[in-house]
């Protein structure tokens, strides 16, 4: 008869929820940990039929690691965003011979030593979030001996191997419907954070005006923080001191759409009679806000899967070119527009 997971813990002198993670190659428990259990329960006979046995069918090879990095929290937060790109990291190392190590890196906190420290310990990769990092930023990580994959941003000056978001094609896709709907030229909620997806969005946007045959310097532009609270707070003054809102806008992100509707409604503006507005993200909460908004939908699991993969492959093969893979988006259409 085979053991038990609450035998292989007591066995082991471990709790329950550590033997869990480690038969199912969650993160939570150490390198070491994990490899003494696997060991145990394979010794043991444990039945694997129902969640599969991916370490001991391929050898378990040690550990990659996914480092959030994160130079202000301005944008990188615990949000669905975020997430479902680290669910879909996640599931892309699912049937790899590797463990998942999640770690947080500061921008002004020794970024250097800690990346030596990762190296040190023996980890195979890197899955690098670069969502706000500037191109100086990246330096440290150029002379990392192991394979590197970023996601959620690239720098043009810097080869190597990217997974992101196409920021300017679906700008663009959201941007040439409002105008094509309204026949008006939109304005633009724009974020007061510069990381290089809302450049990037922002290039999209005006790609969109212009090929429409309207002028960039006429766009009524805001600049707002990229969270919901900051953006009505913001909005809020701006509609205090007066200013008229154009009769429709792109946003930036979904939780700036969010936070402007709010404040136009506050001051008697009926969403999408008076304006109109479409965001970028298709976060959970753009369908529970009223009305529901028009949004991008950007594939975040999938962004995180391919990340994932190829890292997997890098790992197996050092030589391979780089490659910079953008996830194509899609225009949602709901009833702020």
């Amino acid at each position: 008869m085979s053991i038990t997971a609450k035998e292989l813990a007591k066995l082991l002198n471990l709790s329950e929820a550590a033997i869990s993670m480690a038969l199912h190659n969650k993160p939570g428990v150490s390198t070491g940990t994990r490899k003494k259990v696997l060991e145990a329960a394979k010794a043991q006979g444990y039945d694997f039929s129902r969640i599969g046995e991916p370490s001991f069918r391929t050898g378990y090879q040690g550990t990659v690691h996914f480092i959030i990095y994160k130079r202000s929290g301005a944008v990188v937060g615990d949000t669905p965003f975020f997430s479902q790109l680290s669910e879909g990291v996640g599931l892309g190392l699912k049937e790899s011979p590797y463990h998942l190590n999640v770690t947080y890196l500061y921008g002004d906190d020794r970024v250097e030593e800690q990346l030596s420290d990762v190296v040190r310990s023996g980890s195979k990769g890197i899955l690098l979030l670069g969502t706000e990092m500037q191109e100086h930023d990246f330096k440290p990580f150029l002379k990392l001996p192991i394979p590197l994959v970023v996601l959620d941003t690239s720098f043009e000056n810097i080869s190597g191997n990217y997974v992101l978001i196409d920021n300017v094609q679906g700008a663009y896709f959201a941007t040439r419907y409002l105008i094509k709907k309204l026949k008006v030229q939109p304005g633009y909620l724009q974020s007061s954070y510069p990381i290089t997806n809302f450049l990037e969005r922002s290039d999209g946007f005006y790609k969109a005006v212009r090929q429409n045959g309207m002028s960039a310097s006429k766009t009524q532009v805001h600049r707002l923080t990229p969270s919901m609270e900051g953006a009505y707070a913001d909005m809020t003054a701006l509609l205090t001191q007066g200013e008229v809102p154009a009769r429709c806008y792109f946003a930036d992100n979904d939780f700036i759409a969010a936070g402007a509707m709010r404040a136009f409604r506050d001051y008697g503006y009926r969403i999408p009679q008076d304006v109109a507005i479409a965001g970028f993200d298709n976060l959970p909460i753009s369908t529970m806000i009223e009305p529901p908004l028009t949004t991008i939908h950007v594939p975040k699991q999938s962004i995180g899967i391919l990340a994932a993969k190829r890292l997997v492959e890098l790992i197996g093969d050092k030589s391979k070119d780089p490659v910079k893979i953008l996830a194509g988006t899609t225009l949602i259409k709901r009833k702020s527009v």
